[in-house]
């Protein structure tokens, strides 16, 4: 990501949960508004969802790749792995 070769982030958590932690570069797309945003996504632009353990992600990558979507990622662990992993002075919640 630092390198500006990475995917597009899309984290689908709910705004309450974004306005305590988020990956800088990520855009904000929840799960719950799934029906307004996913046909606006390009089926085989790369794309990494995010969710805060990745449950709720990995569902979207599912559902999207049936409706023949080709480059989706989960990140596992989700956000909380990447503030343990990453970036630790994110907050936990």
């Amino acid at each position: 990501m630092a390198a500006g070769a990475a995917p597009r982030v899309i984290d689908v958590r709910e705004r309450h949960e974004w306005d305590i932690a988020r990956i800088e570069g990520a855009e904000l797309l929840p799960l719950s508004e799934i029906g307004s945003w996913w046909r606006t996504l390009d089926p085989d632009e790369a794309i990494v969802f995010v969710c805060h353990h990745g449950r709720r992600s990995s569902s979207v990558c599912l559902a999207l790749a049936a409706e023949g979507y080709t480059a989706l990622h989960d990140l596992v662990g989700g956000i909380e792995a990447w503030r343990l992993e990453v970036d630790p002075s994110m907050q936990a919640y």
